[in-house]
């Protein structure tokens, strides 16, 4: 972003950089593997998605010391100061978004143990790419302090949110239909929930890539609004 007298503040920041895309690939890995245990049934493997959530958590800790670290010694101003602002509220979104995906495991091993036939379908693989495509352009735009990007994840939250829409209306059908698939179907709702809210955490991100590369504080409005807002800055 900017080069400083000291190398080792550009070290550090780097280094803080680096570390935030390592626990971005890491959440990304935990809902992909999520979804994966849900749809094989495979119990085991669910439960290596919920141990490793702690290392998710760890890594929020970690980042959070060495921003805290950096204040301390660096005091850093203007666009170095939002860029470690702006770490820290995306390592809170990235640890929501493990805890999302230890949420869709704990419930695809409930899903598991419970007879009748499944109520899971595309809709739910096909939404989970949506939210994980929405992740990765906001991560690459964190990166790259890009701020295009982040506002193209923004746009793909209206397509995360219609199959939200899509899967619950299926489900209640089910529950209308069979009075047997409702269990099943409310906690194949709740992880339809989960996975929107993975998409709701990566808006987060692409926002605060806007204020960091910009300053601008765009939470709250449309993607729209947000490009109108880049354009005018």
């Amino acid at each position: 972003m900017t080069d400083h007298t000291s190398k080792n503040f550009d070290l550090e920041l780097e280094s803080l950089r680096t570390y935030v895309l390592k626990m971005g690939g890491a959440a990304e890995q935990q809902v992909r593997k999520a979804i994966e245990g849900l749809y094989s049934g495979d119990q085991a493997f669910l439960e290596t998605v919920i141990r490793d959530d702690d290392r998710i958590n760890q890594m929020e800790i970690d980042i959070d010391a060495l921003c805290n670290q950096v204040i301390a010694k660096r005091q850093p101003t203007a666009i170095d100061l939002r860029m470690i602002v702006s770490v820290l509220k995306v390592i809170s979104d990235l640890e929501r978004i493990g805890d999302k995906a230890r949420k869709v495991a704990r419930l695809g091993i409930t899903l598991s143990s419970l007879s009748g036939d499944g109520v899971l379908n595309e809709g739910l693989n096909h939404m989970t790419e949506i939210a994980l495509k929405m992740l990765r352009l906001a991560l690459d735009g964190f990166a790259r302090v890009d701020v295009s990007l982040a506002t193209e994840a923004v746009h793909l939250d209206k397509l995360v949110n219609a199959e939200y829409q899509s899967i619950s209306r299926q489900l209640i059908t089910y529950m209308m239909e069979d009075p047997r698939a409702i269990t099943r179907s409310l906690d194949t709702l709740t992880i339809a929930k989960a996975i929107e809210r993975v998409g709701d955490h990566a808006t987060n991100i692409a926002e605060s890539v806007v204020y960091m590369a910009k300053g601008l504080n765009v939470r709250h409005i449309s993607a729209d609004e947000i490009e109108d807002r880049i354009a005018r800055s």
